[in-house]
């Protein structure tokens, strides 16, 4: 497990032993221990944004509005996913299911399922107000004994940030399924361009 994942067993344990104790089943000893202590275990998981999704319901940070060189807005200018008619997502989901799984799935699980440590991702897109979400991914945020680090300097988050979002909002809004995209669209100019000279 990378050091850059933080959680409750991370403060208890040094590095080298958390990752013998995580390829092991837990004894129900440990089990009894640590609910023992009192310790949020899955409730940390769940504090800030894992509430559940009601995708008939109404979110104004999701329609299409307007298209911008292969992005997509909502009518107060946020990223937004946009499917076609044949299924294929856009550009950003795509390339946000690529840059989610390089850098953020570790803690937050396949597909922003969330993990025992951290929430189900794919929820905080839709229930997070566009730059509250921005803001916990830049500073980073604690809540209880678990911790979402800062990735404000990793150009592999901010370079991709909207990608991301747009990937983890079309995921919670159940429009696209688990698993990488079957069908994408093609990377526009704009897109590539932006790409380059935020990656230098």
């Amino acid at each position: 497990m990378p050091d850059r994942c933080v959680g409750p067993f991370s403060l208890m344990f040094p590095p080298n032993r958390k990752v013998r104790l995580m390829k092991r089943a837990a004894s129900p000893i440990f089990v009894a221990a640590i609910m023992a202590l009192g310790l949020p275990v899955a409730a940390s998981a769940q504090a800030w944004s894992d509430q559940a999704i009601d995708p008939a319901a109404d979110h104004p940070e999701v329609p299409v509005s307007y298209e911008d060189g292969g992005r997509y807005y909502t009518e107060d200018d946020i990223p937004t996913f946009n499917i076609g008619d044949d299924g294929a997502v856009d550009w950003l989901s795509f390339s946000g299911f690529r840059r989610y799984h390089s850098e953020c799935h570790v803690c937050h699980g396949p597909d922003g399922e969330g993990s025992t440590y951290a929430p189900k991702i794919k929820n905080s897109a839709v229930n997070l107000e566009y730059y509250d979400f921005v803001d916990v991914v830049v500073n980073g945020r604690k809540s209880g004994n678990s911790v979402m680090p800062h990735f404000g300097d990793n150009k592999n988050v901010m370079c991709y940030l909207d990608d991301i979002y747009v990937y983890l909002k079309a995921r919670g809004m159940e429009a696209i399924p688990r698993g990488r995209p079957a069908k994408k669209a093609g990377k526009s100019d704009l897109i590539a361009e932006t790409e380059n000279a935020c990656m230098g």
